[in-house]
């Protein structure tokens, strides 16, 4: 991701959290060994730096400055210091909207950052976002045309549960969408993966919060997703593996 000196992927997450594991340096490592071009997202912005410290020579791993929306309530206060940040990062998450039942009293503040997040991504130009939309697609996608005009910035929709219809929205708007082991579970879910075009399409394992067989999925484990997505699509893990790496060079191409 945006490295001169960065070799080909084999395999992209575009969504995991890295310093949530405990052998996060372990981790870093195993990245650049399997060649898994991996977005560590971050939930705050006291966490960043450190963060970027232990990727900082890492071929495969990029790192968000995120300010999750269901520690808004408690973190508001560290918006300036995202803003400060920002220009250091050309990738931001996780950020974004929950009006899930433990977090909708904090929603008034998650529309607040929110919508300055996108402002200052829109100042600044060519940023990223990974961007969780928790029962507030239509909302998600209102703030997102609103502030963050598609020529200023890219949204990518991490494990989107929305509608076909906010899907066709999301599109319209040029987001793209990350996708996950958990979300083929559901019928419905597949029939809406089926109905992504396969260019706006990005893998995640969003770990350590996915567990499989007893264990937090790590980067690697996102093979899985492109294997899924491969026999949904009806084609080969090997051709859909190369068309995730083909989204992701377009999308940090700009």
């Amino acid at each position: 991701m945006r490295s001169t000196s960065m070799r080909r992927p084999r395999w992209v997450d575009f969504h995991c959290h890295l310093d949530l594991y405990r052998d996060h340096e372990q981790l870093i490592a195993e990245c650049d060994a399997e060649q898994v071009a991996t977005l560590t997202v971050t939930t705050t912005p006291k966490a960043w730096a450190r963060n970027k410290e232990l990727a900082e020579r890492s071929s495969f791993v990029r790192v968000a400055l995120g300010l999750h929306p269901q520690l808004v309530g408690e973190r508001e206060s560290e918006l300036p210091l995202f803003e400060r940040l920002l220009e250091q990062s050309r990738y931001v998450g996780e950020v974004g909207l929950d009006a899930g039942p433990r977090f909708y009293k904090s929603f008034e503040a998650q529309e607040r950052v929110f919508s300055r997040i996108l402002q200052a991504c829109a100042e600044q130009g060519d940023k990223i976002l990974t961007v969780h939309s928790v029962r507030t697609v239509p909302k998600v996608l209102a703030h997102v045309e609103k502030f963050l005009p598609a020529e200023k910035g890219t949204v990518v929709l991490h494990w989107f549960t929305g509608t076909a219809s906010e899907a066709r929205r999301a599109i319209e708007l040029g987001c793209y969408f990350s996708i996950n082991t958990q979300m083929f579970k559901s019928a419905k879910q597949q029939q809406l993966i089926a109905s992504l075009p396969l260019d706006r399409i990005l893998t995640e394992t969003d770990g350590p919060f996915v567990v499989e067989d007893g264990q937090p999925v790590r980067p690697r484990d996102v093979r899985g997703t492109v294997l899924e997505l491969a026999r949904l699509r009806g084609v080969e893990q090997e051709e859909m593996a190369a068309q995730m790496v083909r989204n992701l060079s377009q999308l940090v191409r700009g």
